[in-house]
């Protein structure tokens, strides 16, 4: 058992010590009984902690004897209703693979209420796999374990990368069977986010308000005074829109989910169902289902195994952002008023979208300025890595490396098939940097070309220890993904290529 694994092992070690009352609210809840229903979580059977984090538990207060107690593990397994909760299930609909999907909702995701964390901030917090709501439709309310194993440390990751996500506070496992292609024990794992508030809120109360009997667009307004209130305030004396605050708001939106699609774009992340009912309107990375991590680079990789249609493969990812964000300005026209002004509050997308990348894509070049020129430059890059396939995530940890010792270092150009054009490329890209401190430049690249990412053959490894019961894999993910741009020698073989056996993955919505 190694460092990382015996530092997790101690830290999962159950107390019996009596935790203390935590301070609830319930925001969410305010809104008031037509946006959720009161839902008790159902019994897991044998619950066993699988995974903590530390981190996230600090930064919301959780001493260690609260966190390490029975009664926690109880609460979070969904075996015990901690007093000050209210455990809800919230109502949405929403638009899947781009076509109508009607009336959702948390099918197996219960909210407790809000925490503060160390900021004072408020943080929802919830429970994924906690059991049947009045949303679950043909599902069984459960998650299993390999889901909830992934979900855990993509949200983590994520956060350690500087990528706006919810977060993952635990796993908890257990000997409860659920069914999926084949049969696989049920697990819960606790999500944590400002508020989990979707797109498809907004489109479920639109479209019900338009096609029922009850008051023209009430519910709608409510829901969107609240979270202008609660996320947005700015919106209530936007410049742009004086006097329309709902224009204003989906304006903000519309930038925050471009900042957010920059972002997965420059780290090779393919989200794998981006419908609308998944898209925050905090500009949130959301709902971790066939994620993946790019490794060979393939601007057309789709990597849910049930997207035929490859609808969200990973070049399309920022135009279907859009067309999400057009089904949300549609659901909030009846405020916004002028289809005009929800045309121009969309607009800043096309805009902010752009600049966001070519500032990632020139901070994991280390430019320390921005020239017209380097557009192609990095568009050429792009052409060359997809032309020969080379590994997204060593490639651009190996160019920051390269810049520090060009000379003799040919360990990016022997990614390369054509090894001429990268050759005709790095030159071009040595000139460009010539006036930097090729130290300082180094360094800065460092910072913004991770070491290690969750690829789907690492976690996928993790998962089958896990189910036979060996949880110390999990906890050296963890630990390495919470500082993934830190070196972390004599666990090179995690940022290594992945192996021929991780092409055959096959990773789909079920869960």
């Amino acid at each position: 058992m190694n460092a990382y694994q015996d530092a997790a092992g101690s830290a999962i070690q159950a107390t019996a010590a009596a935790p203390s009352p935590l301070p609830w609210s319930h925001g969410f809840a305010e809104l008031g009984p037509a946006f959720f229903s009161a839902v008790e979580p159902q019994p897991l059977s044998a619950p066993r902690w699988v995974a903590r984090s530390a981190r996230l538990a600090a930064a919301l207060g959780l001493s260690d004897d609260w966190f390490e107690s029975e009664q926690s593990l109880q609460a979070f397994s969904g075996n015990r209703v901690l007093p000050g909760t209210r455990p809800l299930a919230s109502v949405y609909s929403g638009h899947q693979f781009g076509v109508w999907a009607g009336q959702l909702g948390d099918g197996r995701a219960l909210l407790l209420g809000d925490l503060p964390d160390a900021q004072g901030e408020r943080q929802e917090i919830q429970l994924k796999g906690a059991g049947l709501t009045p949303y679950s439709r043909s599902g069984d309310g459960r998650a299993v374990l390999r889901s909830s194993i992934r979900e855990f440390l993509c949200s983590e990751a994520m956060a350690a990368l500087g990528i706006p996500s919810s977060r993952a506070l635990c796993i908890i496992g257990s000997a409860t069977g659920v069914r999926r292609e084949t049969m696989e024990t049920a697990a819960v794992v606790t999500r944590v986010a400002p508020s989990f508030i979707r797109f498809g809120h907004f489109e479920h109360f639109s479209y019900q308000e338009q096609h029922g009997d009850g008051p023209a667009h009430a519910q709608l307004r409510w829901l969107a005074d609240q979270v202008i209130a609660r996320h947005y305030p700015q919106c209530l004396h936007s410049e742009v829109f004086p006097g329309n605050p709902y224009a204003a708001l989906l304006q903000a939106v519309s930038e925050r989910t471009a900042r957010l699609m920059a972002q997965w774009q420059a780290v090779g992340f393919c989200h794998g169902v981006m419908n609308t009912d998944n898209m925050s309107v905090l500009g949130l990375t959301l709902d971790y289902g066939p994620f993946q991590f790019l490794d060979a680079f393939d601007p057309a990789h789709i990597c849910n195994h049930s997207d035929t249609q490859g609808r969200y493969a990973f070049q399309r990812q920022p135009n279907v952002a859009y067309w999400n964000l057009h089904c949300l300005a549609q659901a909030l026209l009846p405020l916004i008023g002028e289809h005009d002004q929800a045309i121009a509050a969309l607009a800043s997308y096309k805009t902010v979208f752009p600049e966001a990348l070519q500032q990632h894509m020139r901070a994991k070049l280390g430019l320390s300025d921005a020239l017209a020129e380097d557009l192609e430059m990095i568009d050429s890059l792009m052409k060359l890595l997809a032309q020969d396939g080379v590994d997204y995530t060593i490639f651009w940890r190996r160019l920051s490396h390269w810049v520090a010792a060009m000379n003799g270092n040919d360990s990016v150009r022997d990614l390369f098939i054509d090894r001429a054009s990268i050759d005709a490329w790095l030159q071009r890209y040595a000139l460009r940097i010539a006036a930097q401190d090729p130290t300082q430049t180094s360094g800065s690249m460092l910072g913004s070309n991770p070491k290690f990412v969750l690829r789907n053959h690492l976690v996928e490894t993790a998962i089958q220890k896990a189910k036979s019961g060996d949880h110390g894999e999990v906890a050296t993910l963890l630990a390495l993904l919470e500082s993934p741009f830190d070196e972390h020698p004599g666990y090179d073989d995690y940022a290594s290529f992945p192996p021929a056996w991780a092409s055959s993955l096959e990773i789909s919505c079920s869960s």
